[in-house]
């Protein structure tokens, strides 16, 4: 019985890159302060990605920020300044530990889908025009789609001045990802 196997003990190797820990997460609370987050911290230069945080770590809130291990002194410090305390800093060391992937694409023929948390646009690469909107569970939704169903993904507007729901913001990075992916 394979799955029933005692795991080995990770090798001197294996134990040496467990310990080197460069990428963290910022918990928080809100979603709403997640995109405060993403925002200020790219202004200032920071590497950083928004991401689906473990489960272990979820709060209600579904967004976290992956950001540079070497830089947690200075962000928590600017984070503080501004009122935008994470409820937690955790370093990612383990494999458990990863973020979850937050955009995933699927092609479909010519079409691709681009989902990013419960949003999910699906364009006519050909074209380049929206197709379809889905998912998500805000009171704006409709609207959003309205707003990109039959426009070119790349003169579709800013989701994020448009809507200011978590959908909003999640149906702007797919947005952004498809624009990234076939070009403008």
């Amino acid at each position: 019985m394979k799955w029933f196997k005692k795991k080995e003990k990770p090798s001197q190797e294996e134990k040496s890159d467990q310990q080197d820990v460069t990428r963290g997460l910022l918990i928080f609370a809100h979603p709403t302060t997640v995109i405060d987050v993403e925002h200020i911290l790219r202004e200032e230069g920071y590497e950083i990605r928004v991401v689906s945080p473990p489960p272990s770590y979820r709060t209600g809130c579904d967004l976290s920020v992956e950001f540079p291990m070497e830089a947690e002194a200075a962000i928590t410090e600017l984070l503080n300044t501004t009122n935008l305390t994470p409820l937690d800093v955790v370093p990612i060391t383990s494999e458990g530990m990863e973020p979850l992937h937050f955009v995933r694409k699927k092609w479909y023929g010519k079409y691709l889908m681009v989902r990013a948390a419960n949003m999910k646009i699906t364009v006519d690469t050909e074209t380049k025009v929206v197709v379809n909107i889905s998912g998500g569970g805000c009171p704006d939704v409709p609207y959003l789609a309205t707003e990109l169903i039959g426009q070119r993904i790349n003169e579709a507007p800013d989701l994020t001045e448009v809507g200011f729901s978590l959908c909003a913001y999640s149906l702007n990075t797919a947005r952004e990802e498809l624009v990234r992916e076939i070009g403008a």
